[in-house]
């Protein structure tokens, strides 16, 4: 069988396969990805905080609980990108190692390669294929570069916030819009000094936080991931907030914005190989001679090899 074929087999092989094809990009991932679309229900769980917050160690509890209810579950764990190589350590599956043998379980490490927002570009195609796959669930870990890292609310169907009593108090941590798109607020590493101050605060601040969809209102949890204290009550609440999307009516507005958020991604992508190979343009702009936009337009219409670049150079 040729990968494609070995994929929908159940391949795990094929699925390694198929995801680099999407996400160097390939024409074999494209065409794979339209077929594979809309296939699966896996629910998709965002961990998202600062670095050092716990958030693999925390997904790594999260994978046994799953496994031990018989359910599979994948995980896709985003890595930062040197912004002078564009290489990556792909390091956070190291602390979930103790699954590596089981085949319930996947885990695929994917580096951001400067995308911004937290994911790498090839998220969301990504999720299709694990999706299609026939996994029961998906956790999607951002990278942990802090503020700006919002993207995961536009892919996951729950986005859960982890933060720890190092953090600082929970107004700062309001100050970070991250904050503001989660779903379900974790305080980990409990069992530090100041824990409890910070639960506190968190819900205070929670009463002052713009409305949540239908009505639903953001739980403070806690867990000493190393323990794996905590875990079970985690799950239960992104299984409650699953529910409340299911029962509202919400879960295919969410699908819809994923798609969104991947088109988006692809224009993104666009642009800055556009942006690499347009130096006479660049010039142009500098010199007064064309706007931003007019150089933007020519530069996207020669990635898609469009015709009439003079027209949309009139942009």
């Amino acid at each position: 069988m040729n990968v494609a074929e070995s994929f929908f087999a159940g391949d795990r092989r094929a699925l390694a396969r198929a995801l680099t094809w999407v996400e160097s990009g390939l024409p074999e991932g494209e065409a794979l990805l339209k077929r594979a679309r809309g296939r699966g229900r896996a629910r998709v769980v965002g961990l998202t905080g600062s670095p050092g917050s716990g958030k693999s160690t925390l997904a790594d509890r999260l994978i046994g609980a799953v496994r031990e209810r018989g359910q599979t579950v994948a995980v896709l764990a985003v890595d930062p990108s040197s912004p002078f190589t564009g290489g990556a350590i792909l390091g956070d599956r190291i602390r979930m190692m103790r699954h590596h043998k089981d085949e319930g379980v996947f885990i695929r490490s994917m580096a951001s390669r400067g995308s911004l927002g937290g994911l790498a570009g090839a998220t969301v195609g990504a999720l299709a294929l694990l999706e299609a796959f026939g996994f029961d669930w998906i956790f999607v870990e951002t990278v942990g570069v802090g503020q700006s890292e919002v993207d995961i609310a536009r892919v996951a169907d729950t986005t859960v916030l982890v933060l720890t009593p190092a953090a600082g108090d929970a107004v700062q941590a309001f100050k970070a819009g991250v904050m503001e798109i989660a779903d379900l607020i974790v305080v980990n590493k409990f069992d530090l000094p100041g824990g409890d101050r910070v639960v506190q605060e968190l819900r205070a601040t929670l009463e002052f936080a713009p409305p949540r969809p239908a009505g639903w209102q953001v739980p403070v949890l806690t867990t000493v991931a190393a323990t794996g204290q905590g875990t079970a009550e985690l799950l239960k609440a992104i299984e409650e907030h699953h529910r409340h999307l299911e029962e509202h009516g919400l879960l295919e507005p969410h699908r819809l914005e994923r798609a969104r958020f991947e088109i988006a991604s692809v224009i993104q992508a666009l642009g800055l190989e556009s942006a690499r190979g347009g130096d006479e343009l660049v010039r142009a702009v500098a010199a007064g001679e064309l706007t931003p936009r007019q150089a933007a337009a020519r530069l996207v219409a020669r990635v898609l090899d469009l015709p009439g670049e003079g027209r949309q150079g009139r942009a």
